[in-house]
């Protein structure tokens, strides 16, 4: 689960009846829903299946340690050199090492206007569905990569980061057969990593010492310009979101729309509705022995709601980088037996394919110098005046994930003139390109225009709009899989 529910707020709970999402929430999210099955952005997993198409499944689905799973991830590398790389993002406290299996047309570098997506599981060491079957998935995405299309154009346009374990030493101490237990839970120092990220709101929630995996997944996800992620869990079968904090030291709950709310729940509630039984509302739990009063009763939950946490991955990967994350409960048992894998495989399979493909529902393109055409890094680009900023990196690439909708994006660097544009996200161009170049301020005699191009018809207007708020560094971090870029310090309005 995606935390251990203090037994003051189970008591709570239990006196004063389960937690359901709080009525804002509930009715934000329906009318959201509705509207995105309106415009078909929701996939069912009936739907999938016929999309997807047929694809053979993995032949058995295992437990492993540390030593097998190194193992095996090399194995997978060995059978497919070039649709795989293999790295390690870190170590853990007992020096472990944070491997990362890269399933990818291009797995061993960045290749430009290709997006970078990752899969973090077994952040509690316990809750190993995840681990399980992203080895799984990886199977089949490489297995099926020359016969199923679908797959294979996933691969050719995405690069697919895969980290079974964030806490390796954990797991060497949890229990095959453990439905709700804590045995191998926290890290070897006896910390919870999603516990573990810089505070939010320092003032309520002073921060924790780092932890070595912390500090690795923080400088792995700064060196690679992910767009879209998805944590791990187990405990329960839900989908929450960003935020999971909120700045009170009297609610145990308290629902905390992120800026970007209406994105969150449609990428949660599309990985809910091609669940098996995800998406509907009710108990959580098959058995319902592991039913307990402060499970929520619908698939998607925002994190605070639910109740609160400091420290967790997601907010910071939301609030520090470029990409979007969201936490999946997997299935309500922790440590499930091997010969519960099969069907919890066939639960998620389609759910976990779907995922990885909204990552080309985005605004994305390149911003140029006018003169040198040389990318521009360190741009930012905002869509209005609340929701996330992400920055262009690299070659001056930038991805910024949308809903359907008419947006002004605004380009901004201290450099450069900033200037804004009008651009339509709809069906008949969900993910649209954009060039933009910027001129310098230095080469204006007087007020000008900057040219820009797009795919699309836009209308371009200055805008003397500054990025103010944002704190960016051009401090190089060290490499990564083959990956160096230039370290970013992002910031929200």
């Amino acid at each position: 689960m995606r935390a251990d529910v203090e037994l003051l707020f189970v008591l709570f709970v239990a006196v004063f009846g389960g937690c359901q999402c709080s009525l804002e929430a509930e009715k934000d999210q329906q009318e959201l829903i509705s509207i995105f099955e309106s415009q078909n952005e929701i996939a069912t997993k009936e739907k999938l299946i016929e999309k997807i198409g047929p694809f053979i499944d993995p032949p058995n689905f295992k437990h492993r340690n540390y030593s097998a799973l190194t193992a095996e991830l090399y194995e997978i590398h060995r059978q497919f050199p070039d649709q795989t790389h293999v790295y390690s993002a870190g170590t853990s406290v007992q020096g472990r090492e944070l491997w990362v299996l890269v399933v990818s047309r291009y797995p061993k570098e960045h290749k430009k206007n290709i997006p970078e997506f990752k899969y973090v599981a077994n952040m509690h060491g316990n809750e190993v569905t995840g681990r399980v079957l992203l080895i799984s998935m990886a199977w089949t995405l490489l297995n099926n990569y020359k016969t199923n299309l679908w797959m294979h154009q996933l691969l050719d346009s995405t690069r697919i980061h895969l980290m079974p374990t964030m806490n390796p030493d954990g797991y060497e101490y949890a229990e095959e057969g453990d439905d709700s237990g804590v045995a191998g839970r926290l890290n070897a120092n006896g910390k919870d990593l999603n516990r573990n990220f810089p505070s939010r709101f320092p003032n309520y929630f002073p921060s924790n010492e780092l932890q070595p995996e912390t500090v690795a997944i923080m400088n792995w996800t700064r060196q690679i310009p992910f767009v879209l992620s998805a944590n791990l869990h187990g405990g329960t079968t839900l989908v929450n979101y960003p935020f999971d904090d909120f700045p009170t030291r009297g609610k145990q709950r308290k629902f905390a729309p992120a800026p970007d709310n209406a994105l969150f729940v449609r990428l949660a509630y599309s990985y809910a509705r091609a669940h098996d039984r995800m998406w509907k509302e009710g108990p959580r739990c098959l058995d319902n022995n592991l039913n307990v009063a402060v499970d929520p009763q619908l698939g998607i939950m925002n994190g605070a709601d639910w109740y609160i946490v400091n420290g967790g991955m997601q907010d910071w990967n939301y609030l520090q980088t470029n990409c979007f994350e969201i936490t999946v409960e997997m299935n309500c048992v922790k440590f499930p037996l091997e010969n519960e894998l099969w069907p919890l495989w066939n639960e998620n399979k389609y759910a976990l394919l779907n995922y990885i493909s909204l990552i080309h529902g985005a605004i994305h393109g390149t911003i140029q110098d006018s003169v040198t055409g040389k990318g521009i890094v360190n741009a930012t680009v905002s869509i209005d005046q609340k929701s996330k900023i992400v920055v262009s990196y690299g070659e001056g690439e930038f991805w910024r994930l949308a809903n359907m909708g008419i947006y002004n994006l605004t380009f901004d660097h201290n450099d450069y003139v900033p200037y804004t544009t009008t651009v339509q996200v709809d069906n008949f161009n969900r993910s649209p390109f954009i060039e933009v170049k910027l001129q310098r301020l230095h080469s204006l005699e007087s007020t000008t225009k900057s040219s820009f191009t797009t795919t699309e018809k836009s209308t371009v207007h200055p805008s003397t709009r500054k990025s103010a708020g944002n704190e960016i560094s051009t401090e190089t971090e060290s490499n990564l899989g083959g990956i160096e870029f230039v370290k970013n310090v992002w910031a929200i309005r």
